[in-house]
C-alpha cells in the first residue's frame, strides 16, 4: 500500500541528506486503530509511529539505544500500552543497555 525509507544516518542528516533510509532491524507492529509502531533502525535511534493506511508519519520519539526489537502492545485497566526493548548493540559507534521504554496511548 505504501512504501517509505526508513531511518536516518545522523552524520548525512547533518549534512542536510534526510529520509536516506537505514538498515532495519526488527519488525512493526500494528493497533486495531490503525498504527504501526517501529524502532528497528539502528543509527538514528528513533521510534516512531505511521497511519498504516497511509504510512504519513504521525509520531516519533529518540530512545536511549537503539530499538532493534520488535515492540508490544498491551491494556492495563483500559489504558493500551506500546513497549520497545531499547538495547542498541548493532551500531559499533553506538550505546548499548538493556532497557525497556513504554509509551501510553491516549
Amino acid at each position: 500500500m505504501w512504501k517509505i525509507p526508513l531511518g536516518e544516518y545522523p552524520e548525512l542528516t547533518a549534512k542536510g541528506l534526510a529520509n536516506t533510509g537505514t538498515e532495519n532491524y526488527g519488525g512493526p507492529i500494528v493497533t486495531a486503530g490503525d498504527l504501526l509502531f517501529i524502532g528497528a533502525t539502528v543509527y538514528d535511534k528513533k521510534f516512531r509511529a505511521f497511519d498504516s493506511r497511509t504510512g504519513q508519519l504521525l509520531w516519533e520519539t529518540a530512545l536511549p539505544n537503539a530499538g532493534v526489537a520488535t515492540p508490544v502492545t498491551y491494556m492495563v485497566d483500559g489504558k493500551q500500552y506500546v513497549v520497545i526493548a531499547a538495547g542498541g548493540g548493532k551500531d559499533p559507534k553506538g550505546s548499548s543497555g538493556s532497557l525497556y521504554v513504554a509509551f501510553s496511548l491516549p
